[in-house]
C-alpha cells in the first residue's frame, strides 16, 4: 500500500507465510515436534497446543489439485473438499505431509464422507459437530467430542494433558485472537487506514505463523504504527465500504476482494471462517477448562448449525462496528447449508438494518472474473 511507507513489505511476508510455513514444519518436524493439521476454526486448538504439538492450517484454497481430486470424488462438490482431498492426496501440501495427525470434522456432509477416503492414506479423527447450539443435549456432545479429542492426541504422542498446560494454551490462544482482532478491527478506521487486501494477506497468513508470541507482538506492533499513521493523516481515499461474509476467503477466492477494490470499493471487514467468526470470542480463563472450550467453540456462528443466531448476532454488530455500507455474502459452489442460509441473511440485513447484499456464487478458478467483475461494478456503482 503506496499510503503507508514499509508496510506492504510486512504484508507480502504475511502473505507468503504459507510457503514459508512449509520449510518451518519440516524443520519443526526433524525436531521430533509432534504436528496436528487442521481445515476448520471448530477444531479446539488448545488441546494439541497443551500436548506440546503445533497446529498447522492445511492446503484447501487453490484449484491445482482439484482434478486429481474428481477421480475419487464427485465434480459437483465443493471445491474448497476436492482442494483439500486432492493436496492431501498428491502430496503437494507439506503441512498436510508432515502432519502426524489430521483432525477433520462434520461441517458438512461433503467433508464428512471425503474424510473416509482420506483415512486410507492418512491418520485421520473426526470431531462429530452437533447440529444445533441452543440445547443442553447439543452441548453435551461438543464436550464429549473436545474430551474424546483429548483422547486421541494423548494416545497418539505419548503426552498426559494436564489441566496446567490446557490452562496456559487457552492464555496463549486468547492472546494471539485478540492481537488479531487489534488488527483486523482497523478496518473499522473511517476511511480505511488500510485495503481490505492487506487486512486479508496478515490475517490469511497469520495461520501459517507458528510462533505465536512473534506473531502477537508483531500483529499488535502493526496495528499501534498503522493507527497512529492514520491518524497522522496517512488514509485511503472514501468509498463505499464493504463486509464479506459466507464462507471461508483465502487463496483463490480472494479474487472477490480484487473485484470489489478494482470496482470502487474498500472491503473493511470479514465476518466469515477466514475473520471475526473464528476470533471474535476467547475462551473464559476462568471455571472449569473443558466448560468453557465447548462455550467458545459451539458459538461459533457457521450455517451448519441450526439455527444459527450467532452469525445474526455478529453480522449485526460487525455493521454498526464497521460502518458499512453494503455486504457481499461469499459462498461456494455446492456450499449447500450458506446458499440456503444466503435467504435468511439476505431478509435480516435488508429487515433489520436497511442494507444492500448480493451474494456471489464462486468456485477457485478464473472462468468467472469477467462476470464478478461485472456484478460487483453494477453493486458499488448502486452504492
Amino acid at each position: 500500500m503506496s499510503l503507508i511507507t514499509d508496510l506492504p513489505a510486512i504484508f507480502d511476508q504475511f502473505s507468503e507465510a504459507r510457503q514459508k510455513g512449509f520449510l518451518t514444519v519440516m524443520d519443526l518436524k526433524e525436531q521430533n515436534v509432534p504436528l496436528v493439521g487442521t481445515y476448520c476454526t471448530f477444531m479446539p486448538q488448545e488441546i494439541a497446543m497443551a500436548a506440546g504439538a503445533v497446529v498447522v492450517s492445511l492446503c484447501s484454497t487453490s484449484d491445482e489439485t482439484i482434478e486429481e481430486a474428481e477421480k475419487d470424488l464427485p465434480r459437483n462438490l465443493c471445491p474448497l473438499i476436492k482442494s483439500s482431498y486432492g493436496f492431501g492426496k498428491t502430496d503437494k501440501c507439506p503441512h498436510f505431509y508432515f502432519s502426524d495427525l489430521v483432525v477433520g470434522e462434520t461441517t458438512c456432509d461433503g467433508k464428512k464422507k471425503m474424510y473416509e477416503y482420506m483415512a486410507e492414506f492418512k491418520a485421520v479423527h473426526v470431531m462429530q459437530l452437533p447440529n444445533s447450539a441452543s440445547d443442553a443435549a447439543s452441548r453435551a456432545l461438543w464436550k464429549t467430542e473436545i474430551l474424546r479429542l483429548q483422547q486421541v492426541i494423548e494416545a497418539r504422542f505419548g503426552t498426559p494433558i494436564s489441566e496446567a498446560a490446557l490452562r496456559e494454551a487457552i492464555v496463549l490462544k486468547n492472546r494471539e485472537r485478540r492481537a488479531l482482532a487489534h488488527f483486523y478491527r482497523l478496518g473499522q478506521l473511517n476511511p480505511p487506514a488500510l485495503s481490505g487486501g492487506d487486512i486479508l494477506k496478515v490475517v490469511y497468513g497469520a495461520t501459517f505463523r507458528f510462533d505465536k508470541t512473534a506473531l502477537i507482538d508483531e500483529l499488535h506492533a502493526m496495528a499501534e504504527r498503522i493507527h497512529q499513521e492514520w491518524q497522522q493523516g496517512k488514509r485511503l481515499e472514501p468509498r463505499p465500504r464493504i463486509l464479506i461474509t459466507g464462507c471461508p476467503i483465502g487463496g483463490a477466492a480472494e479474487k472477490v476482494v480484487r473485484a470489489i477494490e478494482e470496482n470502487g470499493g474498500w472491503v473493511v471487514g470479514y465476518e466469515n471462517c477466514t475473520g471475526a467468526k473464528a476470533t471474535e470470542r476467547c475462551v473464559a480463563e476462568e471455571g472449569d477448562v473443558y466448560d468453557a472450550l465447548t462455550d467458545k467453540y459451539l458459538a461459533i456462528g457457521c450455517s451448519c448449525i441450526s439455527p444459527n443466531d450467532q452469525r445474526l448476532q455478529l453480522l449485526s454488530q460487525m455493521v454498526e462496528e464497521y460502518q458499512a455500507d453494503g455486504v457481499i455474502d461469499v459462498i461456494l459452489q455446492a456450499c449447500h447449508t450458506y446458499a440456503v442460509e444466503s435467504l435468511a441473511i439476505k431478509r435480516h440485513l435488508r429487515q433489520q438494518h436497511d442494507l444492500p447484499y448480493m451474494a456471489i456464487e464462486t468456485d477457485y478458478s478464473t472462468a468467472d472474473l469477467g462476470q464478478l467483475s461485472t456484478r460487483v461494478a453494477a453493486f458499488i456503482e448502486m452504492l
